[in-house]
Order: structure tokens, then C-alpha cells, then sequence
């Protein structure tokens, strides 16, 4: 297969990229009645092997497709809200999948690996922000100034042999911990039975500002 992404260092010198502190959340919405979703399951994999720690790949699965065969059985109420509001924050005129969108700051077809690529690099070389996530035994704690109110999002999905699906780590369930103007905070964190990440998030789902993996 075709190498997904081409080398930083080809396209932009030798510049070192900016992203979110932590991983860049990269989200899948996908169904099992989208026929086009294996491929972008495969694209996400190759993502993964290629980007390693760099890179949290998620899968929302959505039902708006449940007319066309079975019920898929992984789809959350929340992850048609997440979609909407990225169709609002994009200024798209609708939902679709496989949809993907990196750190909340571009999106794009998950069955294109050119158009997976160039999104991937555009939201590496974003302009940093100062949020930071450290985990300090059983809690997170957060820093920072956001330009405006953020979300904090505790998301438990399905991990390596935890998950018996195709879709890269399902997401199972997502709690929101609370809005965040700005300053220090002290999270909690829930229990992790298998894969878990916490996102801060500009409101709306706008920019991702941090992740940190808590399993």
C-alpha cells in the first residue's frame, strides 16, 4: 500500500510541528452500514502504525444509516451530537461518514488516505497553545488559558483485545466533567475498565487543546 503520509521534513524543511499538548485526537464517525468505512478503518490503522503515540484514534459510531441493514449495535446517542455540532463548526451541510476530523481543526473523508494525510499535517502545524495535562496518580491536572470556555470530555472506548469489532478503538461511553475557563484544575478520574482519554476542548467542539490517554 502506499505510504499514507509523506515525510515532515519533504513538505516543510526540517520545522518541528505544533499541535494540542498530548496525543492528536483523531475521530471516526462510521457504521457498519457505510460501505465506504472499511476503507477508512484500514486508513485509521495505517494512521496509527504510522504516527504511533503521536496520534489518539477514536471511532463514534452513529444509527442515521440503521435504515439501510442491521442495528448497529456500538452507536451513542452523543456521537450524532458530537457530529452535528463539527457540521456546524465546519459550516457543512450535513453529517456523513466515514467522516474524520483531527483535533477539531480540520476534517476530512476517512477513505481518502491523500486527503487523511494532508488533514493530519495541517493539524500538526497548528500554533501551540500553553493548556497542559499531566496526570498525578489518580487524578489529571490541567493548566492553562483558553481563549474562551472549554469542555472537559472523559471518553472510554474499546482497547486491543477488549475489541472484537473492526472499527479502531469504539467508543463506548463519554462524560462530560465540566466547563473550564482557565487556570488550574484538579480532575478526578474515573474508572478505565479498558481504553480511556480525556479531552479539553474548546466549546462547541472546536479546537482540541489537550488529550491525555488514561488507561
Amino acid at each position: 500500500m502506499t505510504r499514507l503520509l509523506v515525510s515532515l521534513a519533504l513538505l516543510f524543511g526540517f520545522a518541528a510541528p505544533v499541535h494540542a499538548d498530548g496525543p492528536m485526537l483523531v475521530e471516526l464517525f462510521a457504521s457498519k452500514n457505510c460501505r465506504a468505512c472499511p476503507a477508512a478503518y484500514k486508513t485509521m490503522k495505517q494512521v496509527e502504525a504510522e504516527r504511533g503515540d503521536a496520534v489518539m484514534v477514536v471511532t463514534w459510531a452513529v444509527d442515521y444509516w440503521d435504515y439501510l441493514g442491521g442495528k448497529e449495535k456500538m452507536a451513542l446517542p452523543e456521537s450524532k451530537d458530537r457530529q452535528r455540532a463539527y457540521v456546524d463548526h465546519f459550516s457543512m451541510r450535513g453529517p456523513y461518514t466515514p467522516q474524520t476530523v483531527y483535533n477539531g481543526l480540520e476534517q476530512a473523508s476517512g477513505n481518502k488516505p491523500a486527503k487523511v494525510g494532508a488533514a493530519v499535517m495541517k493539524a500538526e502545524m497548528a500554533e501551540p497553545t500553553d493548556v497542559r495535562l499531566k496526570r498525578s496518580g489518580k487524578r489529571a491536572v490541567l493548566t492553562g488559558q483558553p481563549d474562551g470556555l472549554s469542555d472537559i470530555w472523559w471518553v472510554a472506548y474499546l482497547d486491543a483485545d477488549d475489541n472484537k469489532t473492526k472499527m479502531p478503538n469504539p467508543v463506548t461511553s463519554v462524560q462530560q466533567i465540566g466547563p473550564w475557563l482557565g487556570g488550574r484544575a484538579e480532575i478526578e478520574l474515573p474508572a478505565c475498565r479498558s481504553g480511556c482519554v480525556l479531552i479539553v476542548q474548546e466549546a462547541g467542539m472546536g479546537r482540541v487543546l489537550a488529550t491525555m490517554r488514561a488507561n
